[in-house]
């Protein structure tokens, strides 16, 4: 799953230096998160400072789609299936 955050930032209308600016942190310090793997409270503040919901920060997964596991390169398929 792709974090979208220079895309929201950009969407937004905004640089990433307005962006470290309103979470209260350096230029680089945003673009260390923005590269790297940010924690959840990290992507809370971000989404705070862009003025959106966390989830839009993230790539939309269809259902069927498939993609490579980030940590052993597996492939995995999205698929639904009733519960109960």
């Amino acid at each position: 799953m792709a974090l979208n955050i220079k895309k929201a930032i950009k969407e937004k209308g905004l640089t990433s230096i307005e962006v470290a600016k309103r979470m209260g942190i350096t230029t680089v310090g945003l673009s260390q998160h923005i590269n790297g793997n940010p924690s959840v409270d990290t992507l809370e503040r971000i989404a705070k400072a862009i003025e959106i919901d966390i989830s839009e920060l993230f790539d939309k997964i269809q259902v069927g789609s498939e993609f490579n596991c980030p940590h052993c390169g597996n492939p995995i398929k999205i698929n639904l299936t009733p519960v109960g």
